[in-house]
């Protein structure tokens, strides 16, 4: 369920990416431009470390949710969707982060 519901939620950021501003938040996003959408990645990072240190399970998950929703906006802007996040991860498994890291590219 969980790859589906990312899969219904790109293929609908996609619609709504030119859509009429008046009737989408997402179509808001994207014609306030890149700036705004990080804007709102960044607030929603923000509410997801206070909802974490409160230790309310709920506030995470709803903080969380509302980080993965504004970093799929991100990703839409660019041109990307979750499966490059997770072809991405899918491409660490098995290593360990110190390895990852020293095989980064400067």
């Amino acid at each position: 369920m969980s790859n589906n519901i990312l899969q219904q939620l790109t293929k609908t950021l996609e619609e709504r990416k030119q859509a009429d501003p008046e009737s989408s938040y997402v179509a808001q996003l994207h014609h306030k431009g890149l700036n705004t959408i990080l804007k709102k990645v960044g607030e929603e990072a923000a509410e997801t470390i206070i909802a974490s240190k409160d230790g309310n399970k709920d506030e995470i998950i709803y903080e969380t949710a509302d980080l993965w929703f504004h970093s799929m906006v991100m990703l839409s802007h660019h041109g990307l969707s979750h499966d490059d996040v997770l072809n991405e991860l899918a491409r660490r498994f098995g290593l360990s982060g110190i390895e990852e890291k020293a095989n980064r590219k400067p």
